[in-house]
């Protein structure tokens, strides 16, 4: 059995460095699958079906090893304790075991279910953790051998885009001729305050609300805001696709509900929304989100964040702009990957 399921391992280039310096540098290597385990309860057959699950992942990462020659490496697991959480030391030997953590799992029901206890396994487990957030690190701070905030950045290149080339409007607001609210991201059910968003395109009925992003709730129809004749949804949107959007919106919003889920979160999306130079608007959710409040509107009720939409606007100046990018150039993933080296080279 263990053959065959090493013969399964799949090595690919990703497309997307096809033409970049990192073409030859790069290896994805993809494992067999496995069969699903999170549904079953915690006992003897969950443990028994994760263990060989988890032993295939480790097997593959040995065979991955072995093929490349690799000697000196160092591991690192992004936000997935339930396959290899960690390398065994005395298996596999890396220089250094790190894992990342980008949310609270524990707020999600599905992989809060075994999630947690696997997270709390592989942070205890690693030389150390990185998180992207104060609250995170306050969770797990306890846990860890040691620990770091890491921040999420944005790829500057891509957003800044939208004040260096000029772009045609997109099919979506081709007709549209005023302001627009724009909210880009994923309309999940944990994070986005529905009524909220609600709220501002009923309030600001002159004004368009641009919704940039796939619908994975159900509340924006038991809300009729598909309804709604000035809110526009686009879907799904690749990110090199987002920019001429981005040009279009007058004001970018962060409306997330204020929860434990969000209380951890530093969103991705606010260095987007600053690379292009857009006014934000956020609710109040998290330590790190206040954060910017020199560059961005942070409101503490939902009424003041309606009320702000339009100070925001008319706020918008060449001066204000420049500010928000100097924001973001401080923000990029190579910022942040020269951090996680700096992390590495002082502990090895």
């Amino acid at each position: 059995m263990s053959d065959l399921i090493m013969h399964r391992l799949r090595y690919e280039h990703p497309p997307q460095l096809e033409n970049t310096l990192y073409k030859d540098n790069f290896l994805a290597a993809l494992p067999p699958m496995v069969p699903p385990v999170n549904f079953l309860g915690k006992g003897e057959i969950y443990n028994l079906v994760r263990t060989r699950n988890n032993r295939i992942v480790l097997n593959t990462i040995k065979k991955v090893i072995k093929d490349n020659n690799i000697k000196d490496y160092i591991f690192m697991n992004c936000y997935n304790p339930f396959y290899a959480g960690f390398l065994p030391k005395n298996e596999f030997n890396p220089l250094l075991n790190i894992y990342q953590c980008i949310d609270d799992i524990s707020q999600n029901a599905y992989t809060a279910k075994h999630g947690f206890d696997l997270e709390r396994n592989a942070i205890q487990n690693s030389d150390v953790t990185i998180v992207t957030s104060q609250e995170l690190k306050n969770i797990w701070r306890k846990d860890a051998n040691e620990i770091h905030i890491v921040h999420n950045a944005a790829d500057i290149n891509i957003f800044e885009k939208t004040l260096t080339e000029k772009f045609e409007r997109p099919e979506e607001i081709k007709n549209i001729n005023t302001k627009i609210i724009g909210f880009v991201g994923n309309l999940d059910d944990l994070r986005v305050n529905y009524p909220l968003m609600k709220k501002i395109a009923e309030v600001h009925f002159d004004k368009t609300l641009l919704l940039v992003g796939p619908i994975n709730n159900n509340q924006v129809y038991d809300l009729g805001m598909d309804k709604m004749p000035n809110i526009i949804f686009t879907g799904s949107k690749d990110i090199q696709n987002l920019p001429p959007y981005l040009q279009y919106i007058d004001v970018a919003i962060i409306p997330f509900l204020l929860n434990t889920l969000t209380k951890s979160i530093y969103p991705l999306k606010i260095n987007e929304y600053l690379a292009a130079g857009r006014a934000v608007i956020a609710t109040n959710f998290s330590e790190d989100i206040r954060a910017f409040k020199d560059v961005i509107h942070i409101a503490k009720s939902e009424d003041q964040f309606v009320n702000l939409i339009d100070k925001a606007i008319i706020e918008q100046i060449p001066e204000k702009i420049q500010k928000c990018m100097d924001v973001a150039n401080s923000n990029t993933w190579g910022a942040r990957v020269e951090q996680i080296w700096k992390i590495v080279e002082k502990k090895i």
